[in-house]
């Protein structure tokens, strides 16, 4: 078995960091563009949450895995 080798000091497939980003578009096949970290747009799967244009998530390793309240719920 081929283990991937981390080269940076945080590996984000391994670690447990997850980044909040908000929703720009809804694509096909569960697929959202979304502001980025770094200001600019990038593809998520949100196949694990229900989440709409404008809403935030948190996402780890390019997968939506949660929805971010903000509306106090």
């Amino acid at each position: 078995m081929n283990i991937p080798e981390c080269r940076d000091d945080v590996c984000l497939t391994c670690s447990d960091s997850a980044s909040p980003v908000t929703i720009l578009r809804l694509l096909e096949e569960e697929l959202a563009v979304v502001s980025g970290v770094d200001g600019g747009e990038e593809q998520v799967s949100i196949a694990l949450v229900t989440a709409q244009v404008g809403d935030t998530i948190l996402v780890h390793a390019g997968e939506a895995i949660a929805l971010v309240r903000t509306d106090g719920r």
